[in-house]
């Protein structure tokens, strides 16, 4: 499908992007699926290449571009030829920005160049055992002592949480108020601050997601971010954006899926045929590329409002409701279509399978998505009888 929204320089950063991801990124995989974490090496390299926190200013060694199409390039050429468990974009779009929007000029300076250069990499602990996609039921506080907040809980399901270096952590801070959060930066090397186990996944194997703990971190003045009360509203304002990076992320894992299961069905042999010769075939493999283009054209869409600062909260949740369980029914197809093949995992399909479950549950559950999107056309369960 010709898509409209690219001109001549992305499209050049597009064949750099990938020059990078085929180079230094695709051929450690299967390695790196077996080890069960990304070599921080990698990070450091993407850092080189300057792909890393692009909408960062030039004085902390950033490229200063907030164009969003640029990451978008980013996300797709790592999931077609690089690995999408090298979580860079979580932590330049998703970690980052918090260090960039809400940090003083101390913190920025501090924390943002070798976040840039790849040293220092990023995460965020918001999801506890108890509380998910529901933020402000998080157990994990933060009280004030002196010029210093001192933390104490839990997190789990956090994403490099055993490669991270600092972290954005959410914890109450007024246990009277539902939504009294505050947002800190926790640094490795602080004392009370121990990471748990590397959880086993059904999928996304290469993608270290941790159990962090934090016993009574003492987390000085200088590692707050923001407005120790308004933790909450910092979050919900960033989920957008979120949102758009894993539609991003969904709608490119399908096309990638149907590509591998067009090759498949044009060589695969069935009672003297080719398997794409069959109608069943070629009416699956049609249905399934129309609904990837029109999703394509409307993840497009909304990364051209995002540029123009007018991507909604529930525009987010649309595409990212619709994109994730799009990515989960072509993976789907496309197993059933490459048949027994498609259950072995050293067929990318199968792996891809797996990898997609988790798009319909983080960033929130595709019921959650759902929840935002009826309220938003009046159907909201607190204001009607």
């Amino acid at each position: 499908m010709e898509r409209l929204i690219f001109d001549e320089s992305h499209e050049m950063f597009r064949a750099s992007a990938r020059r990078f991801f085929e180079a230094e990124i695709g051929p450690h995989s299967a390695r790196w699926r077996e080890q069960g974490f990304v070599d921080r090496v990698a990070f450091r390299k993407a850092g080189e290449a300057g792909l890393l926190l692009l909408w960062a200013d030039a004085k902390y060694g950033g490229a200063g571009i907030e164009d969003f199409r640029y990451e978008q390039i980013i996300i797709e050429e790592n999931a077609r030829y690089g690995d999408q468990c090298f979580f860079a974009t979580l932590h330049s779009r998703l970690v980052g920005p918090y260090l960039g929007k809400l940090g003083n000029e101390e913190q920025k300076a501090r924390l943002l160049p070798g976040a840039i250069s790849g040293e220092r990499i990023l995460g965020i602990a918001m999801t506890e055992p108890g509380a998910g996609s529901d933020l402000a039921g998080m157990r994990t506080r933060a009280m004030r002592d002196g010029d210093d907040w001192v933390l104490s809980g839990s997190k789990t399901y956090i994403s490099n949480g055993q490669i991270g270096d600092c972290f954005v952590v959410a914890a109450r801070t007024n246990p009277e108020q539902r939504y009294g959060i505050g947002l800190f930066i926790v640094e490795d090397g602080m004392r009370g601050f121990r990471r748990g186990r590397r959880l086993k996944k059904i999928g996304l194997h290469a993608q270290d997601t941790s159990e962090l703990f934090f016993d009574e971190v003492r987390v000085p003045a200088s590692n707050v971010l923001g407005d120790p009360a308004q933790g909450f509203g910092y979050l919900k304002h960033f989920l957008a954006e979120e949102r758009l990076v894993g539609a991003v992320m969904y709608v490119s894992n399908a096309s990638i899926a149907f590509d591998l299961t067009l090759d498949w069905v044009k060589e695969r042999r069935m009672f003297g045929r080719a398997l794409g010769a069959f109608q069943n075939t070629r009416f699956r493999m049609a249905q399934m590329r129309a609904e990837i283009d029109a999703l394509q054209a409307f993840v497009d869409h909304c990364v051209t409002l995002h540029n123009a600062g007018k991507l909604s909260v529930e525009l987010a949740a649309k595409a990212k409701l619709l994109c994730s369980e799009l990515e989960g029914r072509v993976t789907d197809e496309c197993v059933q279509l490459h048949g027994g093949a498609g259950y072995m995992e050293e067929y990318r399909v199968a792996r891809m399978y797996t990898d997609a479950r988790i798009s319909r549950i983080y960033a929130g559950t595709s019921e959650v998505m759902r929840e935002i999107i009826a309220r938003s056309i009046g159907l909201d369960d607190r204001k009607m009888q």
